[in-house]
């Protein structure tokens, strides 16, 4: 407690004068730059967001009021039906909303956004931007209304939803990758039941469904069984290893197997009818566009296939994004930029739009493999002769000490110990070195003398598993 005569005088802090005569030298200096920053701080005037679910949404309304200043806003529910979405564009258009803003849930979004885009304005915005504030309850009419402000000052940025025709595109182009997946998948079933009847078919030939393997694989299921029957059914250059594949076609092949395979090749023949539809569908589609499919098919690695990929995903029309880059960032090769406390962070790529990616079973553009292939190959190997005169390197003493048992095999390096031999004879036990009585032992069995060769190389210690150079007993044991 102080009195209350005692009065008191603010002092300011010894660095806060020194800090304000730094800044303004700086100034002076020019070592502080300050920028102009132009931004569009006009808020929408009228705007509408959704939040959309499987059987309903929520729609916010946010307009500028009639009589008093300020903003009128109005939240409804609707039903995601037909019927129910065309009300909802008539309500937006007779309000006057010239933007209404989605958040992308899974496909629910596309129903209101399609029969929405010719009236209206539309938006499909990323969940990770507009995530509530923590602490808030979160309901539906809630989100709704924190979407609908987002977007009324322009906080929000839109994602790219390409125009109808690509669109259509891009159901039969992810379809069509859809039905090589799992057409993929059939054959690998295939190859396992082989493996199941000991049939090594695969590690002879690269693709057991071309013709040679197919033709092997109806007569098994056939009935079938002899393997130099089977092997006779080999073509062209196949036929140079008839024994090999008499052994490969050797197993353990029955009914059951045959009736499961069968199954598995209808199944294969009909992706292939079904994929082989798809492709014809697509060229149609892309007729208007067949001089940018040959643009793209010219890049290496790029081939047909994968040039329609790229139309399907990303369009014709670049100028959408603004510069490279863009693009780039878009497909998620480029990691997000995360820098904390002057230390840049690593940052994740992202998922990306399904099929913007080549390295997710793009069908015709090959990636690069992960690391370049071992150079000692067999197709880079060379069969060169060596001089008769040349002498190989010794081998390079390790550098981990090693243990030199000598005479002895249980010899400690300390203290001698008595000859393995007479251990080996009378199949003693001897004790490891370091282990205290009763600890670990090592048993050594009886054995016969035999003549034997001397020669130098490296051995290990059966004791202690270190490697030496010393002179080896070669011969019977």
């Amino acid at each position: 407690m102080l009195p209350l005569s005692t009065r008191f005088r603010l002092v300011p802090p010894c660095w806060l004068p020194r800090a304000a005569a730094g800044i303004r030298k700086c100034e002076q200096e020019g070592r502080c730059p300050v920028e102009q920053i132009t931004e569009d701080d006009e808020i929408v005037a009228r705007v509408a967001a959704l939040d959309v679910g499987k059987a309903t949404l929520v729609a916010c309304v946010r307009v500028p009021g009639e009589d008093k200043p300020g903003r009128l806003q109005e939240v409804r529910t609707f039903a995601t039906t037909t019927a129910a979405l065309l009300e909802l564009r008539d309500w937006l258009v007779c309000l006057g909303v010239t933007l209404c803003v989605m958040e992308a849930t899974s496909t629910y979004w596309k129903p209101p956004f399609y029969l929405l885009e010719d009236a209206v304005g539309c938006w499909v915005v990323n969940a990770r931007d507009v995530k509530n504030v923590p602490g808030r309850a979160k309901t539906d009419k809630l989100d709704a209304i924190w979407l609908c402000k987002l977007a009324e000052r322009g906080m929000l940025r839109p994602s790219f939803v390409p125009p109808p025709w690509q669109r259509e595109l891009r159901d039969l182009c992810r379809y069509r990758r859809t039905l090589v997946q799992e057409r993929t998948r059939e054959k690998q079933r295939a190859e396992k039941l082989l493996e199941d009847t000991q049939i090594k078919l695969s590690s002879v030939i690269s693709d057991i469904f071309g013709k040679s393997g197919r033709d092997m694989l109806e007569a098994l299921i056939s009935g079938q069984r002899n393997p130099a029957v089977l092997a006779e059914l080999a073509r062209g250059s196949m036929r140079g290893k008839k024994s090999v594949l008499q052994e490969a076609l050797t197993g353990q092949f029955r009914d059951h197997h045959g009736w499961l395979l069968r199954m598995m090749l209808d199944r294969v023949d009909a992706l292939t009818a079904q994929i082989d539809a798809l492709t014809g569908r697509i060229d149609e589609v892309l007729a208007p566009f067949a001089h940018q499919v040959a643009q793209l098919d010219e890049i290496p690695g790029v081939g047909k296939t994968g040039a329609q990929e790229l139309i399907a995903e990303i369009g014709v029309d670049m100028t959408r994004f603004p510069t490279s880059g863009h693009l780039v960032s878009w497909a998620r090769f480029a990691p997000r930029a995360r820098q904390s406390a002057g230390k840049a962070e690593p940052g994740t790529t992202g998922k990306g739009s399904p099929g913007s990616r080549p390295d997710q079973d793009l069908p015709g553009l090959p990636l690069p493999p992960a690391r370049p292939q071992a150079r000692q190959a067999a197709r880079h190997r060379r069969d060169r002769k060596i001089h008769p005169g040349h002498r190989l390197p010794a081998a390079v003493r390790p550098r981990r000490p090693v243990c030199r048992p000598g005479p002895g095999l249980a010899r400690p390096h300390r203290a001698a110990a008595p000859q393995a031999s007479a251990h080996r004879r009378a199949g003693t036990t001897v004790r490891q070195e370091g282990h205290p009585p009763g600890g670990r032992r090592l048993t050594l069995p009886a054995f016969t003398p035999a003549p034997l060769t001397l020669r130098r190389g490296a051995t290990a210690c059966p004791l202690t598993d270190r490697f030496s150079i010393q002179m080896t007993c070669i011969g019977p044991y």
